[in-house]
């Protein structure tokens, strides 16, 4: 019995996991066998034979595959040091790599369109999504994007609508990060995130952000005309960052479907009673509160106001959020890894094809030899069948890998 499906005549995208606690929507089955068919999830118990492919799970776990809505980190492959920039095709190869042994198997790559020079320009956006289209072929983790787009920049409105229409954008954000020049604080935060990406004169930091204020009023029109072609084209809008009822209230009514980060428990509260799901980052809960003065993630879930988790800037931490949830006793496990997969995948519009193991579902699978939240345990990522990363290696071919005996105790 191989432990991992390799190119023959049923195809690699084809194959049994026999002996395997598999996470269903029901929750967690008893030792089982699932079948994959030309990428898909085929039947759950008495597999059928799928071509000769047969992989012994040894009492090991199957999980959804992680849905990232909201993941930048790539940002620092391209840009690790301000003034630095490297090679695309390097750059994203890396953040692929890091994904799939992250257990990531869709990406949103959220791109910021942005009023700075350098790594978040318009300039920048258009590199990139030429170099991902280019790549997203040769991708282990399957690719989409999201425009985080900056109000006040105005520039070149008809592109980006075009972009919308033209299929090439996933994913739309409306941001303002613009900080107002009489509240010091949100200045100094804003300059402190500036310097990290991009080498500006210190005497030209005011001036630069004094002129992009006049563009507020016309941002605020284009954005409209931004949602309004969101929901012609089909294309998922997100509210980003809402501090105050009447941020909401506008959100409501441009007709967003996930607000990102609201900054309070009355936003978040007031976005899900608008219909909206609340999006809010893993690296928060994983390091214990906002590094921006947010509201923290664990006091929203025990409040039951998050309803999607998302990389943000950190991919280890989605993938360690739902045990952290599990471990806090906010969320059975079985319930928190919905907010990394089925919740995900619903809020983007792909919840018909993703985030569940059940049949019919794209076979993008998670492969865990322990349930201690550690990536070390996710021995194979499978994305649409095919297994696009393992622990194992070459011993994958040769026959079982031992594990410790407490790996196969019945999950929580």
């Amino acid at each position: 019995m191989s432990r991992f499906p390799v190119p023959g005549p049923a195809g690699r995208n084809s194959f049994v996991v026999e002996n395997i606690h598999a996470l269903t929507p029901e929750g967690w089955s008893a030792p089982t066998s699932v079948a994959v068919a030309d990428g898909r999830i085929q039947a759950i118990g008495a597999a059928p034979q799928v071509g000769e492919h047969r992989i012994d799970g040894q009492g090991g776990y199957l999980l959804p595959g992680i849905i990232d809505l909201h993941g930048d980190a790539f940002e620092r492959h391209i840009t690790p040091r301000a003034g630095t920039q490297f090679p695309l095709e390097l750059a994203l190869a890396a953040n692929d790599a890091s994904l799939v042994a992250n257990g990531i198997t869709t990406f949103f790559y959220s791109i910021t369109d942005g009023f700075e020079p350098g790594p978040r320009s318009r300039e920048t956006v258009r590199g990139l999504l030429e170099a991902l289209e280019r790549l997203m072929p040769r991708f282990a983790c399957q690719a989409r994007v999201h425009i985080r787009h900056e109000k006040v920049n105005t520039d070149d409105h008809d592109e980006l609508l075009g972009w919308l229409a033209s299929g090439r954008v996933q994913l739309l954000s409306l941001n303002d990060h613009l900080p107002p020049m009489d509240d010091a604080r949100k200045v100094q935060r804003y300059l402190a995130g500036l310097k990290r990406r991009v080498s500006m004169p210190d005497g030209e930091v005011e001036g630069f952000l004094q002129r992009l204020q006049a563009n507020r009023a016309l941002g605020e029109r284009q954005s409209a005309e931004l949602a309004a072609a969101a929901h012609r084209h089909g294309v998922a809008l997100a509210s980003h960052d809402d501090e105050t009822l009447e941020d909401v209230s506008r959100a409501r009514d441009l007709g967003v479907s996930i607000a990102e980060f609201p900054m309070c428990e009355h936003t978040a509260r007031a976005s899900q009673q608008a219909g909206a799901a609340v999006l809010m980052g893993a690296p928060n809960l994983v390091r214990g509160g906002s590094h921006v003065g947010a509201i923290g993630v664990r006091e929203a879930i025990e409040q039951g106001l998050v309803d999607v988790l998302c990389s943000d800037y950190h991919y280890p931490s989605l993938y360690r959020a739902a045990f952290t949830v599990a471990e806090l006793d906010l969320l059975p496990l079985a319930q928190a890894w919905k907010l990394v997969s089925e919740n995900p995948a619903r809020a983007a519009g792909l919840g018909e094809r993703k985030g569940r193991i059940a049949p019919g579902y794209d076979a993008d699978l998670l492969w865990l030899s322990e349930l201690d939240g550690s990536p070390l345990s996710l021995q194979t990522t499978w994305v649409g069948g095919v297994a696009v990363y393992s622990r194992q290696g070459n011993e994958l071919q040769t026959g079982a890998v031992a594990r410790p005996a407490a790996a196969a105790a019945q999950p929580a």
